[in-house]
């Protein structure tokens, strides 16, 4: 993923988190903030989710989904992507398609 793609400041992720506009699932939370720029993503996964390299494997998957499915996910907003842990029990291919039906229910 491109770092212009990356949030990285902390006050973005309490901003775009302080809106409470969300969607959730058993294995994500998808906050967003509707911009008039490219799409940023921010993505976390809490220290209870598992080991370092864990979530670092989990944070790759996540970018992975993202880059490889674009196109169908709605541009001009910033995500936020907490990953939770039931998702430590998911192949990759459920992986993907849970995050991304999270992702286009923003089309608004």
């Amino acid at each position: 993923m491109n770092k212009e793609k990356i949030i990285k400041k902390s006050e973005t992720y309490s901003e775009i988190i302080s809106e409470k506009k969300a969607y959730k699932s058993k294995y994500f939370s998808v906050y967003y903030k509707k911009t008039n720029e490219n799409n940023k993503y921010g993505i976390t996964v809490p220290k209870k989710v598992g080991k370092a390299h864990i979530r670092n494997k989990l944070k790759r998957q996540i970018k992975n989904i993202i880059i490889t499915n674009e196109k169908d996910i709605q541009t001009g907003f910033n995500y936020v992507i907490i990953i939770k842990e039931a998702s430590l029990e998911l192949s990759y291919q459920e992986l993907s398609y849970e995050l991304l039906s999270l992702l286009k229910k923003v089309r608004n």
